[in-house]
């Protein structure tokens, strides 16, 4: 599969891998807000006022990645920022390290205390419905944990790459990125992940385990102008 799907991947993701998942109306789709606040739409310029009004309700904000639809003044479109659009062609050399575990059901809490605390605007109650989760434990605690995002059959994107602030420099973030990239590649898919441009720390621990810059990549809010 071509890495233009990449180009619009909350759309592309909603309309494969996550298509269960969708609330569709006409032409463009969204998470439930309790899993994800994203919308798509298939192609730029899309003038959807129906769908949206359908899928946003008035005092919800949803997100929009890549390719933004035609709003009227009903509506509040935002630029937020054009973040870093980031791919791992190839397996890279493994991280050793403390023990990975699988996030289920019965460490739900852990997680969304983690999050809370380090990644608090993107991650719903059941954004771990999109895929699965992983993290090191230590000291009985949560101390970092990855997960997988949006994605099709041929990509996966990495996503809620954290450290607990009491673990940091301890190497953890780096050794889960490399092992779920890794896992991903097994697997036949392609991992990619978005970064803020204002986030040079991450951006090199990137690099630094296998990842380029694929693209920038516009990101929108899109709201009500009554809600």
């Amino acid at each position: 599969m071509s890495e233009q799907v990449l180009d619009n991947p909350i759309w592309e993701s909603l309309a494969s891998r996550h298509r269960p998942l969708a609330l569709r109306e006409g032409q463009a789709a969204r998470y439930p807000a309790q899993v994800a606040p994203f919308l798509g739409v298939p192609q730029a310029g899309l003038e959807a006022h129906t769908a949206l009004q359908a899928l946003v309700p008035a005092g919800d904000t949803a997100l929009v990645l890549g390719r933004a639809p035609t709003v009227s003044a009903a509506w509040q479109l935002t630029h937020l920022a054009d973040l870093a659009q980031m791919i791992c062609d190839r397996p890279v050399a493994a991280v050793e390290g403390p023990e990975i575990v699988p996030l289920d059901e019965s460490r739900r809490e852990d997680v969304l205390a983690l999050t809370a605390l380090v990644y608090p605007h993107y991650f719903r109650p059941r954004t771990m419905d999109l895929g699965r989760y992983f993290g090191i434990y230590q000291d009985g605690r949560l101390a970092a944990m990855i997960g997988e995002r949006m994605g099709t059959d041929a990509y996966t994107e990495i996503s809620a790459v954290c450290t607990h602030p009491d673990f940091n420099g301890r190497g953890y973030a780096r050794r889960l990125l490399v092992f779920l990239s890794n896992d991903n590649h097994a697997r036949g898919r392609i991992p990619f992940l978005h970064v803020s441009q204002e986030n040079p720390r991450a951006i090199a621990l990137y690099e630094q385990n296998g990842y380029r810059l694929r693209r920038e990549i516009p990101f929108w809010s899109l709201r009500r102008a009554d809600g």
